[in-house]
């Protein structure tokens, strides 16, 4: 397995995975009108390609020996958070496994390669959103030392849900 950034000319793949991976990870606890309109406003070409572009964002997708994307990693710095906090923190907005390859220890080699980009950035925290009833992603970032500190809200459509903010320190 290897980490290869991402570069505007992923685009089509990361659109696929992220519209796969996040309707598979929260199909039925949205409208599918709201699930839909936001997958298509969420992960439309033109803002992902923004994203790619930006330089205090990087994607960072998980490739097996047969070159196929098994997961994404999305990590955010500056003014590219989705919060403000601050110029010492690095966010990790998005970890995404494909539903192929979860349960094969591949969010714990994603969530080790945001710390080591965070140490390289030399960042003194990070931190990351995480909706309040995905108890398998906050009991693994649990484990992994974070801490819930505040939450925020996530609008899909008419749909608000709350996510809980955690963070940890880097050692």
């Amino acid at each position: 397995m290897k980490f290869v950034q991402c570069t505007p000319a992923d685009v089509a793949t990361l659109q696929q995975i992220s519209r796969e991976t996040f309707y598979d990870t929260f199909v039925g606890t949205t409208p599918e009108e709201d699930m839909t309109n936001f997958l298509d406003e969420a992960y439309a070409e033109e803002k992902l390609v923004a994203e790619l572009r930006n330089p205090q964002s990087t994607f960072y997708f998980l490739r097996n020996d047969k070159e196929q994307v098994m997961a994404y990693l999305k990590i955010n710095v500056g003014d590219a958070q989705t919060e403000d906090m601050g110029e010492d923190t690095l966010e990790v907005e998005r970890i995404y496994v494909r539903k192929a390859y979860q349960k094969q220890g591949l969010g714990k080699l994603l969530i080790n390669e945001a710390f080591k980009q965070a140490e390289l950035k030399h960042k003194k925290n990070v931190w990351l959103g995480v909706w309040k009833h995905n108890t398998n992603a906050i009991a693994f970032y649990e484990k992994k030392g974070f801490q819930k500190f505040s939450e925020h809200a996530f609008v899909i459509g008419d749909d608000t849900q709350i996510d809980w903010l955690m963070k940890c320190a880097v050692e």
